[in-house]
């Protein structure tokens, strides 16, 4: 059933009422913020929010927090489908049954608040359309990036702007261990270990360390920034597993440092202007905004045509952060549930191609171990000349069996680095290319 937002307006003496799936560590801070600051939020919103249910797949779990124990059920769709639910908040994560739960809460009446950035990357179409159809909000400001806002800045505050950019660090698992091996000289091994220990990473930490998570950060931030829906198919995704500690060493001897980046950008092709979104480790220089960003935290480096430069900085992860992201979307969907209106929808009017990695160019840092006899500079060069990547500096470390050119290329198509690598491995005198990064914000 699909219920139109002027005739479900609430009335400032009638609470909105709301729902929560998933009580874990942000569920349960939103539940604690939703009743302890219940005053407040009423204030903002113009209307009481009333917390009529929480969906748990443990019911009897003990928990550090002060609700009637009567609001806990297990029958999550149960609750979706009531029809007097105002406002669902999903923070179970994944995608079933989140997804299924969203479209049965929209399609009974209620806007939603999710968190869930993994649907989103994956299915955000479908749940676009749905809210399009039953007249509701789908917001989703802690689907990327923790606290910091983004999600409305890229979709309201620079809707009259043409976003040129996004350049982000979007994982702060990923950030900790980069900035442990950059600051303490420990390996990567050692650096995840740590994180493990103090909580920043999860036990099986491969979502993070591999990309993934990043990566459907990145889809959607491509699909907000650039008007144009993007999946995290259309993702190129590198995790930090192979970044080693001569990588992070050659980084700090260019003045850079190593980051996982999330890189959303606008491209001009013949055919016209098109998007590329990747995932990868890259080296900044330390005079860049991003390079100064430590620890856990995350940011995002917005570059527009009329605003110019912006970045957005702030914990990226944790309980607290994330509800008070869940939160701000919970009181901004309420406030229009007392209006009678609805906010933003999806923007997909530009619908540019996203290009294939191939297409993406950047520039790269090289390392090759090679024989150390003469003419191998010179056999070096050419095949880079081959496939027209042009050589900025070069220069050679160590001697004998230990020799290694470390090559820095300028701006270049990935597809031509790819076949300049492949070439070299291809030749007697070299006996591995060891080390391939790309080098970004370096004029």
């Amino acid at each position: 059933m699909s219920v139109s937002p002027s005739s479900s307006a609430s009335s400032p003496d009638r609470p909105v009422r709301v729902a929560l799936l998933g009580c874990g560590v942000v569920g349960t801070e939103v539940a604690r913020l939703l009743t302890r600051d219940a005053a407040e939020l009423a204030r903002r919103v113009g209307s009481p929010l009333e917390l009529v249910g929480i969906a748990v797949r443990r019911p009897e779990r003990e928990r550090d927090l002060d609700v009637p124990p009567e609001l806990f059920t297990t029958d999550a769709a149960g609750l979706v489908s009531r029809g007097d639910i105002d406002v669902v908040i999903e923070v179970i994560g994944g995608i079933e049954p989140a997804r299924e739960l969203i479209l049965s809460a929209l399609e009974h009446g209620a806007s939603v608040v999710t968190a869930n950035k993994a649907l989103l990357a994956e299915d955000a179409g479908t749940l676009y359309e749905a809210a399009e159809k039953a007249e509701r909000d789908l917001a989703f400001e802690a689907a990327v990036a923790g606290a910091i806002p983004i999600v409305r800045p890229l979709r309201e505050s620079l809707a009259g702007d043409a976003v040129e950019r996004v350049l982000g660090i979007v994982n702060g698992t990923t950030n900790f261990v980069l900035d442990a091996m950059t600051t303490t000289g420990a390996g990567f091994a050692e650096a995840l270990d740590e994180a493990q220990r103090l909580g920043y990473a999860e036990a099986d930490p491969t979502a993070d360390i591999e990309g993934f998570d990043a990566a459907s950060k990145a889809a959607i931030l491509a699909g907000l920034a650039f008007h144009t829906r993007v999946s995290i198919g259309d993702v190129h995704r590198e995790g930090i597993t192979d970044v080693t500690s001569a990588d992070v060493a050659s980084a700090n001897e260019m003045g850079c440092v190593v980051k996982l980046l999330a890189i959303c950008e606008k491209i001009d092709t013949p055919d016209g202007p098109a998007i590329s979104a990747r995932v990868h480790p890259a080296m900044i220089p330390d005079s860049h905004p991003l390079a100064s960003v430590h620890g856990a935290y995350n940011a995002v480096f917005v570059e527009s045509e009329s605003a110019g430069q912006l970045m957005f900085y702030g914990p990226g992860a944790g309980g607290a952060p994330t509800a008070s992201a869940v939160l701000g979307d919970v009181v901004s969907v309420a406030r229009n549930r007392v209006r009678g209106v609805v906010g933003p929808g999806e923007s997909t009017h530009a619908d540019l191609e996203v290009l294939d990695m191939g297409q993406a160019r950047t520039r790269y840092h090289i390392a090759i171990d090679v024989d150390d006899r003469a003419g191998v500079l010179a056999t070096v060069a050419h095949a880079f000349a081959e496939f027209d990547v042009s050589i900025k500096t070069v220069r050679q470390e160590g001697h004998g069996s230990d020799a290694q050119l470390v090559i820095v290329t300028h701006e270049a198509d990935d597809a031509a680095l790819s076949a300049t690598v492949t070439a070299l491995r291809g030749l007697e005198m070299v006996r591995d290319v060891s080390s391939v990064m790309r080098v970004e914000g370096v004029s």
